[in-house]
């Protein structure tokens, strides 16, 4: 039987994931493999009859350009009774899989580390390599590599951010816009500076006091009253989900929003839209100070995650793939392939990528220190700090309250 390798996808969709499995498959069939397309993530491999599809040339470059995962994707993570009991051995003996080939975040690559381990256990030696995949951008990856598909869902989150602040400046309103962005807030700054916007909140802005739900508004209102004072009566304010999940359970509670909570008492955040709470959070402040103007939430989140890869996107993910051909070939594997911006092709081994007291793999934050980000940070954005104290008297009691620096303790 021709030798085969086996892809799968877990997690949530990024654009450029159909590069990535149609350009290893062009790849891959040239050299005589079988290429096996795995649905449903790791639980393909966990049930005895998988959904398998052969992936051969047609059906690659039919596929390599387009949004969306055409292999369909989960979240399943195994258990340890999942390996002791469901693992289906018999799906890489009968095919002879020689390759693995994972796309997706950090839980992804370290099950597909598992699964190597515990073949090999079995006298059944197979290579997997792992393609870094995240909208959020923040994968280890070395200076200057990207996670795939963070550039194609910034352009998309432009483009919807775009419409937005043109909605405030032609209604005079304000809107309060909500990216995805878990543990960084790349995409939010992403999207946030590519349309102006004159406040960005996101979760390394925090680097020297803890977040809490009042300096998150008080962000906003720095924006708002500064922008009054420049004679401007519109605008939109954009946060990264993460700061969210960096609240107490206990400042939720008293932020005024009602919330429902799990068996454990705490706020179940996945239910609700961020841009929802944040506007609701922030109405309840500008009620409070008497500050009449209207806010409405917008949600940028599943729109740009199955979107049609841009050109950068379709380009680098071409070359991941191929990457995933050429660690194969060296012998690599226990690895996440990246490629730099000359094109080189590098294996990143997960045990040195891993904290040695979790085990998990540590996001890449924003540098809120670099020199592009505090260009956008001193020059974009706009907010009150003390040579504003005199004008703000006017729309608040206290201006010092609302300085951005003193909210962040960056002085």
């Amino acid at each position: 039987m021709n030798p085969s390798i086996a892809i799968l996808c877990g997690g949530g969709p990024a654009p450029g994931i159909n590069t990535v499995v149609g350009s290893i498959a062009k790849t891959f069939i040239k050299d005589g493999y079988r290429v096996l397309g795995l649905h449903e993530g790791y639980k393909g491999l966990f049930v005895e009859s998988p959904r398998v599809t052969e992936i051969d040339f047609p059906l690659a470059d039919h596929i390599f350009n387009r949004g969306g995962s055409y292999l369909m994707m989960s979240r399943f993570k195994p258990s340890d009774q999942d390996f002791a009991h469901r693992f289906n051995l018999s799906f890489f003996r009968e095919n002879n899989v020689k390759l693995l080939v994972t796309i997706g975040g950090d839980d992804t690559a370290s099950s597909a580390n598992r699964i190597a381990k515990f073949l090999e256990e079995r006298d059944y030696r197979i290579a997997n390599i792992h393609v870094p995949k995240t909208i959020d951008n923040d994968l280890p990856l070395p200076y200057g590599c990207p996670t795939f598909g963070y550039h194609s869902a910034k352009a998309e989150g432009a483009r919807l951010g775009t419409t937005v602040i043109e909605d405030a400046r032609t209604s005079g309103n304000w809107f309060i816009v909500s990216a995805m962005g878990r543990s960084a807030g790349h995409l939010t700054l992403g999207i946030g500076s590519s349309c102006h916007y004159p406040m960005i909140v996101i979760p390394e802005m925090f680097n020297k006091t803890p977040i809490t739900v009042e300096k998150i508004v008080n962000l906003a209102v720095s924006s708002i009253i500064k922008r009054k004072i420049l004679g401007i009566n519109y605008g939109a304010i954009i946060v990264s989900e993460g700061v969210f999940h960096f609240l107490s359970d206990e400042d939720l509670k008293n932020s005024g929003v009602a919330f429902s909570y799990d068996d454990h008492g705490h706020p179940e955040l996945g239910k609700l839209s961020k841009a929802h709470l944040f506007n609701e959070m922030l109405e309840h402040k500008l009620h409070a100070l008497k500050i009449k103007l209207k806010t409405r939430p917008v949600e940028i989140g599943y729109e740009v995650r199955c979107g049609v890869p841009t050109a950068y996107d379709l380009v680098y993910c071409t070359h991941l793939g191929i990457g995933v051909h050429k660690l194969f070939k060296e012998g690599k594997t226990a690895c996440m392939v990246y490629v730099d911006h000359l094109g080189e092709v590098g294996p990143l081994y997960l045990k040195d990528l891993q904290d040695p007291q979790s085990g998990k793999i540590l996001p890449r934050g924003v540098d809120v220190q670099s020199p592009g980000v505090r260009m956008i940070f001193d020059n974009l954005l706009h907010y009150i700090d003390k040579n504003d104290y005199a004008a703000a008297a006017s729309f608040v009691d206290n201006p010092q309250v609302y300085d951005f620096h003193k909210i962040l303790n960056w002085e």
